[in-house]
Formats: C-alpha cells, structure tokens, sequence
C-alpha cells in the first residue's frame, strides 16, 4: 500500500469517518459519515495531490437561476467548491489539497466545508434537483 493512501486513510479513521469502499491500485477510499452529510466521498491520492469528490445531485433540467444560485453558495464556502462535470449533467463538491504537507486539520476542514454546505445548503440544492 503507498505511504500516501496509508496516511490519507490514518486521517480518515481519526475523523471517525467509515471507509466503505477501497482500491488501493488507484490509491483511493471512499467514505461516509452520512449522519454530517458525507455520503460515497471519493477521497483519491493523485500525487501531488488528493483530491475530494462527492456527488451532490444532478444538474436540474430548468436551471433558469440554479448556476446563479450555485456560485452565490461557492463563495461562503470555507473550502472547496460544488462544480460540474464535463457534460453539466451533475453537480459535485471538489476540493484538491496539497499531499506532501497534508495533515489531518487541512483534510477536516475540506469535509467539515462539505458537512457544513449540505446543512446549509441541502434542503435549497434538493428543492433545485426537483425542478
């Protein structure tokens, strides 16, 4: 297993988060903790970087104001950012951080941002995703 995996999953566990998946040729976790709103987060070490990935739903087929409205939630973000994919089929929460100096008070503030937006932000991305 690589040191980089090794540390990321060591940091992982320490936030009691549950690793329900893990491919260890991709050097990637995915974890949950559904109960703050993390659900299937791809946690992926792509060196130099890892990267954080959840689905967040798909993209609403009347968007009239949803990207609008998606950028407005961008900013009070403390990290990371919902983005979309190749084809604006669906909108995600990213966040890249740096591997090398990677500790566990820079990997929670990225899920703890993720935890924090869906609190904020669910019940107004699930109104959207049902337009």
């Amino acid at each position: 297993m690589s040191e980089n995996l090794d540390k990321v999953k060591s940091f992982l566990l320490d936030l009691d988060l549950k690793i329900v998946d893990e491919n260890e040729a991709e050097e990637l976790v995915v974890v949950n903790d559904e109960e703050n709103g993390i659900s299937n987060l791809i946690v992926d070490c792509e060196p130099p970087i890892v990267v954080l990935e959840q689905l967040i739903m798909e993209t609403p087929k009347t968007s009239d104001d949803f990207f609008e409205r998606l950028l407005q939630m961008n900013r009070a973000l403390v990290h990371g950012a919902f983005v979309l994919d190749e084809d604006s089929k669906f909108v995600f929460f990213r966040d890249t951080l740096q591997l090398e100096n990677l500790d566990l008070n820079e990997i929670e503030g990225s899920i703890r941002s993720l935890s924090l937006a869906m609190a904020e932000y669910g019940t107004e991305l699930l109104a959207f995703s049902k337009k």
